[in-house]
């Protein structure tokens, strides 16, 4: 797929989950409330301390209990998902090399913690890391019990900050610095390199942003150049999603400025992506509007149907009769997805 036909595609899916209140955004403002990726693990520290009950072990004291039992049906959250893959990696030694695919892995399973019991969801983990051969599969789950209590440890780490009110650039610094030594009291420094160096380029990429943004010392022309300077520290992958973000934003305001105008908004798109690529996105915005005029009708019809009280096989068969004669193929598959979260 070209760079272009990617960012198209990454319109159309950002509109769609903007509407539905979704979107993922790599903001060039601060988040001076808090440490960014620590909250990703720390909101989980709650009900990993729920999920040990009244017991007095560890976490990683539930690993490798084989009393610990795997339910025959994966919990619902995780129904229709995918394992992450990419996490079994040895050297030549058959040594485990961590990954933050492996990270994924973990997480992947924690995220139904509340679901299922934590012994539960740690049996299902190394379910999956019995794929490893020895030396790494010790070396994994060595690694998954050191994850756990790092967990229960950056929670109540976390609990011990007073984040109802901004913090500043030098504050935020200290609790980076404080949650990177923890991460490295309870994984060695390669574990904890894998699994944390993005989220930790992300955090210290926010620090120097709220710290350009507040020095009233700096031009504008100065401050947007520091800016600029400040995220070239970012991962290459990072950087490059917040290029294509900053391109979904241009566009929208483009969108906006020539709503009424469609010739000077081709005008834009030709300017700014070239001829080719703008007729590409044109014709791409304009299946998206056929689609939702189309899915708009249907549901007009369908709430009518729904008013005639029909229910049971009956509503079943004039539903499926209704969406043949608005979609058919992939549209109506699409429509089948959309029906079921209705």
């Amino acid at each position: 797929m070209s760079r272009f036909l990617r960012f198209a595609t990454l319109v159309l899916l950002a509109v769609a989950a903007v509407s539905a209140g979704t979107v993922v955004y790599f903001s060039d403002q601060p988040e001076a409330s808090g440490n960014r990726a620590a909250a990703v693990d720390a909101n989980a520290a709650p009900a990993l301390a729920d999920g040990m009950g009244q017991q007095n072990e560890s976490p990683s004291e539930l690993v490798g209990n084989a009393d610990n039992p795997v339910p025959d049906e994966l919990p619902a959250s995780l129904e229709g998902t995918s394992l992450p893959g990419g996490w079994a990696k040895t050297d030549s030694h058959g040594s485990l090399i961590p990954t933050p695919q492996l990270r994924q892995l973990f997480e992947y399973y924690l995220a139904a913690l509340g679901e299922e019991t934590l012994p539960q969801l740690i049996a299902r983990i190394e379910q999956a890391l019995a794929r490893l051969d020895e030396p790494a599969r010790s070396e994994a789950m060595d690694i998954l019990g050191n994850y756990l209590d790092y967990k229960l440890a950056l929670g109540d780490l976390e609990a011990s900050y007073d984040n109802s009110a901004a913090l500043s650039a030098e504050e935020m610094q200290q609790q980076m610095a404080e949650i990177r030594a923890l991460r490295r009291s309870w994984m060695d420094a390669r574990t904890a390199d894998a699994f944390f160096a993005s989220d930790e380029a992300v955090d210290q990429f926010q620090v120097e942003q709220l710290r350009i943004r507040t020095d009233e010392s700096l031009s504008d022309e100065q401050r947007e150049q520091a800016l600029a300077k400040a995220e070239q520290s970012l991962p290459e992958p990072l950087r490059e999603a917040r290029r294509e973000t900053r391109k979904f934003a241009d566009y929208q305001q483009a969108r906006t400025e020539f709503a009424d105008d469609p010739e000077a908004l081709r005008a834009w798109r030709e300017e700014r992506f070239g001829e080719e690529a703008s007729r590409q996105l044109e014709a791409a915005e304009a299946e998206q509007q056929a689609w939702e005029q189309k899915w708009q009708a249907y549901s007009e019809e369908l709430a009518g149907l729904e008013d005639l009280g029909v229910s049971g096989p009956e509503r079943e068969a004039a539903i499926d009769s209704l969406r043949d004669e608005y979609f058919e193929g992939a549209e109506k598959l699409r429509a089948e997805a959309l029906d079921s979260i209705r």
